[in-house]
C-alpha cells in the first residue's frame, strides 16, 4: 500500500506558556499511538512533535493511506449454550451474530461457518472474520480526537461556535483556547478531518505581525517547518526555538565582556520558549541605584513578572544589565529595548519602596501580627505554630547538650535557637514577602542583619526552609540545623496528626519533601538524635490537637529513606535488611548498609541468611520466647556447640556493634556458620519435652538477637 508523510496542525489562540512543551509533545504522542494501533502507521515510523505559542502539530513518517486487513478470531460461547441438542443454533446464538453483523437468514449456514475448538475443559464456538483495514480518513478522525481527549490540559475554556445547519444556533466547545484553523496533510494530500468545529485544510497562519504572506499555504506535510519559517516567519519546533534562545542568550552575554554570564533558569527558559514564535534577544539595562536592594528582589521581579534574564558578573554579583527574549525584530530595536526598560523600572521602584518601608520596623516588632495570619484551619495561627516550632527547636538543642559530646553540646545554641525560632516566621508579615512570597526566609536574613543580629542568627532565619527542592544546600550553621528541624517536625507531625496525609497523586503540603530534608539533615550533618525521640518530642508539643498514633508518620519517613538509599544506588535487599530492624540513627544507617554489603560478599553469608530466615519463621510460630538458656538442658552436642560459640564470639560482636564497627561486627559472627548449620542437622525444635523445647526456642532467640542487631539478615536470603 502507498505510505506517504502525514501533517497534522491544529491552529489556536495564545496557549499557556508553561504547559506548552508538554502539550506538544502529548498531542504528537498520542496522534503516533493511535495511527500505530489501527496499522496506519508501523514501528518504524517517526513521530515528530511541533508546539508554538499557537499551534500544537505532528509530523508523522510512513502513513498508509488504508491500514491493512486483518483477520479476527473471537471466541463466542460454549458450544453447550450456542447450540442445542439437535445442533440448531439458540437464540442467543443468533443475537450475537447478528450483532457482530454475520448473516443470519440461513442459521444452517451461519452455524456451518462457525469454528469449533477447546476452550479450557470444554469446546467453544469461534467466529473467524476477515476485517477491512481502516482508511486514513477514518483512522486519522479517530486519532485525532483521541488525540485532543488526552491533551493535559491544565485549564479548559468553553466557548461558543456557530453551528453550521439550516437553523441557527450554537455549540459549546471546550479547550484549552479556542481554536482557529486545522490542517491535515498526508503528502499534498489533504485529509478531510473535522475537529473542534473545523474541516482541515492546508492553510496555517504564521507569525501575527512578520509573516512573509497570509494565510501560509502549505504544499505538503514535509515541507511543513520550513514553509513556515520562511513564509511564516515562525519556528515551530519548541526544541528548536528553545536551542535558539539559548544560543541567542549567550552570545549576547558574551558580547557584554567582563565574564558576564546569564542566571541559569531551565523553567524560565521552557517558560520563555513558550511565549515567542521568532526569538531575538536583546540587552537592556536599569538604574544601577536599584543594585542597593537585595539582589534576590530584583531578580525575581524580572524573572517572575516580566520574563527577563538577568545578568550577574565574574562573583556572581547581579548587573545593572539583563537580556529580554522579544516576539520581534524590527530594524531599529531601540524602541523594544526602551520599551522594557521603562516597564521594569516601576516594577523595581516596588521593590525599592517595599525593602525601604520594611527597614523601619524590626523583625521582633512584627511577631504579634503572625496572630492574624492563619496557618491551618486546625492548627491555629503563625503565631501559634510558631511557639511549637520554638518548643521543639528547645528539645532538640537540650538533648544535644545534655546527651551529647564534640560541637553539638553548645551551651549557647539553645538559646539562639529560641531566638532564631521566635523571629522565623515574621518577614511573612513584611511587604517584600507579601509581594513575593518566594522570598520568604530571604527576606527574614536581610532584615535580622539590618537589627544587629549577626550572621548565625541571620543564616538560620533564611536557612530554616531549607532544604527547599531536591539538591537544594542544607543549613548553614548548627543554629539553623536545628530551626529547619524544627520547622519540618512541626509540618509533619502537625499535618499527619490532622489526618493530611499525602496521596499518590497530591501532596500539598510538600510532605515528601519535607520528610527528605529532615532525612537529609540528620544524615549529612551527622546530628547525633534518635528518630523516635524527635518525633514523640514534636507531637507532645500539640497537645490535645492533635491524634497520638505516630506510627504512620514513623513509616512515612523510613519509605522516603529507603527510596532514597536506592536512588543512591543501595540494593533493595540491603536497604530492606537495614531498615527492617528501624535503626534510630539515621546518620548511621549508610554504614550498617556498608557493613551488610560486605557481609553478603562473604561465603559464609547465603548458609547464614537462609538460617536466619529459618530461625525468624520458627519463632514466629511459637508464642513470646524467652532467650535465656539453661546449660544443663543442652542434651545434643550441636546445641551444645551452638552454645559454645556464641558464648565465646557474642560479647566480642556486641563491643565491636558499640563502638560503630558493624562490618567487623557482622564478620566476627560469620563464625556461627558451621555451629548452625550443624544445630539444624542434628537437633529437632519442637521436641515434645516442653523444658527442652523452650530451652532450644531461648537459644535459637539468642542467635537471631546476636545476628541481627546491625540488620535483618534473613532478608538477604534469597
Amino acid at each position: 500500500m502507498t505510505s506517504r508523510n502525514l501533517l497534522v496542525e491544529l491552529l489556536v489562540q495564545e496557549l499557556p506558556p508553561k504547559a506548552l512543551q508538554k502539550l506538544g509533545e502529548a498531542f504528537a504522542a498520542v496522534l503516533g499511538e493511535q495511527l500505530l494501533a489501527l496499522g496506519l502507521a508501523s514501528t518504524a515510523s517517526v513521530v515528530t512533535p511541533y508546539a508554538s505559542p499557537r499551534r500544537l502539530a505532528a509530523h508523522v513518517s510512513a502513513v498508509a493511506e488504508r491500514a491493512p486487513d486483518r483477520a479476527v478470531q473471537q471466541k463466542l460461547m460454549p458450544v453447550a449454550v450456542g447450540l442445542d441438542a439437535a445442533g440448531q443454533p439458540s437464540p442467543a446464538l443468533l443475537k450475537k451474530l447478528q450483532a457482530l453483523g454475520a448473516d443470519i437468514c440461513d442459521p444452517a449456514a451461519a452455524v456451518a461457518a462457525l469454528r469449533r475448538a477447546q476452550d479450557g475443559k470444554g469446546q467453544a464456538l469461534f467466529y473467524d472474520r476477515i476485517v477491512p483495514g481502516a482508511t486514513l480518513a477514518a483512522g486519522l478522525q479517530q486519532a485525532l480526537d483521541e488525540a485532543i481527549a488526552k491533551l493535559p490540559i491544565p485549564k479548559v475554556m468553553s466557548y461558543q461556535l456557530e453551528t453550521d445547519c439550516a437553523l441557527p444556533g450554537w455549540s459549546s466547545v471546550n479547550f484549552v483556547r479556542p481554536a482557529q484553523g486545522l490542517v491535515a496533510l498526508h503528502g499534498s494530500t489533504v485529509v478531510p478531518v473535522k475537529a473542534l468545529g473545523l474541516t482541515a485544510g492546508n492553510c496555517t497562519q504564521g507569525h501575527r505581525f512578520e509573516a512573509v504572506v497570509s494565510p501560509v499555504l502549505l504544499s505538503d506535510a514535509d515541507g511543513y517547518a520550513a514553509t513556515l519559517r520562511s513564509d511564516g516567519a515562525v519556528i515551530a519546533s519548541f526544541a528548536e526555538r528553545r536551542a535558539e534562545i539559548a544560543h541567542q542568550l549567550a552570545a549576547a552575554a558574551a558580547s557584554l565582556g567582563r565574564a558576564v554570564r546569564v542566571i541559569e533558569d531551565q523553567a524560565l527558559l521552557d517558560e520563555v520558549t513558550g511565549l515567542v514564535e521568532r526569538p531575538r534577544v536583546l540587552v537592556c539595562e536599569f538604574e544601577s541605584r536599584f543594585l542597593d536592594i537585595p539582589q534576590e528582589c530584583l531578580i525575581l521581579t524580572m524573572k517572575a513578572h516580566q520574563k527577563y534574564f538577568p545578568l550577574l558578573d565574574a562573583a556572581g554579583r547581579l548587573t545593572h544589565q539583563f537580556l529580554v527574549v522579544s516576539n520581534i525584530s524590527p530594524e531599529d530595536p531601540h524602541w523594544v529595548i526602551d520599551g522594557n526598560q521603562r516597564v521594569v523600572r516601576p516594577r523595581l521602584a516596588d521593590a525599592q519602596f517595599f525593602f525601604d518601608q520594611d527597614r523601619r520596623k524590626p523583625l521582633a516588632a512584627r511577631v504579634d501580627a503572625l496572630c492574624k495570619v492563619v496557618y491551618h484551619h486546625q492548627l491555629g495561627t503563625q503565631a501559634e505554630r510558631v511557639q511549637r516550632v520554638r518548643a521543639i527547636a528547645a528539645l532538640i538543642a537540650r538533648t544535644m547538650a545534655e546527651t551529647t559530646a564534640g560541637p553539638w553540646a553548645d551551651a549557647a545554641l539553645a538559646q539562639q535557637a529560641d531566638q532564631a525560632a521566635l523571629l522565623a516566621k515574621a518577614d511573612l508579615v513584611t511587604g517584600m514577602v507579601g509581594e513575593f512570597p518566594e522570598l520568604q526566609g530571604t527576606m527574614g536574613r536581610y532584615y535580622a542583619l539590618n537589627d544587629g543580629l549577626g550572621e548565625v542568627i541571620a543564616d538560620a532565619i533564611e536557612d530554616h526552609y531549607k532544604p527547599r527542592f531536591a539538591g537544594d544546600s542544607l543549613p548553614r550553621n548548627r543554629v539553623g540545623v536545628v530551626l529547619a528541624l524544627a520547622d519540618k517536625l512541626e509540618t509533619l507531625v502537625g499535618m499527619f496528626g490532622t489526618g493530611n496525609l499525602p496521596t499518590g497523586e497530591r501532596d500539598p503540603f510538600a510532605l515528601r519533601r519535607h520528610a527528605l530534608g529532615l532525612i537529609r539533615m540528620l544524615v549529612e550533618k551527622e546530628v547525633p538524635l534518635e528518630l523516635h525521640a524527635l518525633l514523640a518530642g514534636a507531637w507532645s508539643v500539640f497537645g490535645d490537637k492533635i491524634g497520638q498514633d505516630l506510627s504512620a508518620l514513623t513509616d512515612f519517613i523510613y519509605e522516603r529513606l529507603a527510596g532514597s538509599l536506592r536512588e543512591q544506588g543501595y540494593g533493595a535487599r540491603e536497604v530492606d535488611a537495614v531498615l527492617a530492624q528501624r535503626p534510630q540513627r539515621l546518620a548511621l544507617v549508610e554504614k550498617r548498609l556498608a557493613a551488610v554489603r560486605a557481609f553478603a560478599a562473604l561465603p559464609e553469608s547465603p548458609a547464614l541468611a537462609a538460617a536466619n530466615k529459618r530461625v525468624a519463621n520458627i519463632l514466629k510460630k511459637a508464642d513470646a520466647v524467652d532467650p535465656h538458656v539453661n546449660p544443663g538442658l543442652l542434651r545434643e552436642q550441636a546445641e551444645q556447640d551452638l552454645y559454645a560459640a556464641l558464648q565465646r564470639f557474642v560479647p566480642e560482636a556486641d563491643a565491636q556493634f558499640d563502638a560503630g564497627d558493624y562490618s567487623l561486627s557482622l564478620q566476627t559472627l560469620a563464625v556461627l556458620r558451621a555451629p548452625v548449620d550443624a544445630f539444624f542437622d542434628d537437633v529437632l525444635v519442637n521436641v515434645e519435652q516442653m523444658d527442652l523445647r523452650l530451652n532450644r526456642l531461648g537459644l535459637l532467640k539468642s542467635l537471631h538477637q546476636a545476628m541481627n542487631r546491625v540488620a535483618d539478615l534473613s532478608r538477604l536470603a534469597a
